[in-house]
């Protein structure tokens, strides 16, 4: 039987959760916590399933060849394998797993359609109306009027491309490569990205955060907006400049912000997005990991690599996604 150690910073409960449900898929391996390992049988472990981890637990197994996580988002997780492959021979450089789920596209996708409805059809501003018992119809475009931009074409992206194209939305994207979307302009490279953005009524955030995409949108950027574009941001929240967005939104020139993610969660309670009229905050519940699906994923990529010695798609330490 093989071992492959477990380590996370999740409370006991919900580790204890993953542990039984990944035992269960995982027959023929024994995955323990890394305090159950001694210095001889750690040296055999090939295979690091991880969630929030402590990082330096990584250079108690010398022999990992690989790091399962049970996210999907790895950007944290990305610096520290870089510093432990440093250390390394070239042949022997660590490997970086997220999780590709289909579940987490299909829910991705489902909140970004809801929270486009949202926007598109003025629900933030009939709320304010109703607080003021103001009985008041407002203008609505069409969907195949309304101009939608997604930043970021990955497998979430796509996800979210296709749920809106079946609303008959007009869609744009941009990518770091070229997509082939029926239906769907892909802008390209960091010098389209101002003509992508000013495309937009409404502009969907999913870019991977990354040395190049942290604060990429910034007043100057996100002034490219045609005036009273409204914004949702469900990748990270660093890659958002907030005081930006809060002038922007005090200007006009933006006229409504969604947010479901920040640099520092939960949203600290003085933090003024809570109190701003047009921003509607989110507790980080776009997509979240759906623990049976995620952990069949994880449970086929190691039954895999066990019997054709193949690795799952990695991911590319020096793009960070």
């Amino acid at each position: 039987m093989s071992a492959i150690v477990f380590i996370s910073s999740l409370d006991s409960a919900e580790q204890q959760q993953w542990l039984g449900m990944l035992t269960k898929l995982l027959p023929d391996e024994s995955i323990l916590l890394p305090e159950a390992f001694s210095a001889e049988l750690a040296a055999e472990v090939d295979i690091a399933i991880v969630a929030n981890p402590d990082p330096s637990i990584l250079s108690n197994f010398p022999n990992l060849l690989w790091v399962q996580s049970l996210w999907a988002g790895v950007e944290a997780l990305v610096p520290s394998i870089r510093q432990h492959n440093r250390q390394l021979e070239q042949s022997k450089q660590l490997q970086l797993v997220r999780l590709l789920d289909p579940q987490m596209a299909a829910t991705m996708a489902e909140a970004v359609l809801a929270w486009t409805l949202y926007l598109h059809r003025n629900m933030p501003q009939y709320a304010i109306q109703q607080r003021q018992q103001l009985w008041q119809q407002l203008p609505c475009a069409r969907a195949e009027e309304t101009r939608v931009t997604v930043l970021g074409a990955g497998e979430l992206g796509i996800a979210a491309i296709n749920a809106l194209l079946q609303q008959n939305y007009k869609v744009s994207c941009w990518s770091r490569s070229q997509k082939n979307i029926a239906g769907v302009h892909n802008y390209v490279s960091v010098e389209q990205l101002p003509e992508a953005i000013a495309q937009a009524d409404i502009l969907i955030n999913l870019l991977p955060l990354t040395a190049e995409t942290k604060g990429l949108l910034n007043q100057q950027l996100l002034s490219n907006l045609p005036r009273g574009a409204k914004l949702i941001n469900f990748s990270r929240g660093a890659v958002l400049d907030h005081p930006a967005l809060l002038e922007l939104l005090d200007s006009g020139q933006l006229s409504h912000a969604v947010l479901d993610v920040f640099e520092m969660e939960p949203l600290p309670v003085d933090n003024p997005l809570w109190q701003h009229s047009q921003i509607t905050v989110l507790p980080h519940i776009s997509a979240p990991t759906n623990m049976q699906s995620a952990a069949r994923v994880v449970a086929d990529n190691i039954n895999s690599y066990r019997a054709v010695d193949v690795l799952p798609t990695t991911v590319n330490l020096a793009q960070g996604y």
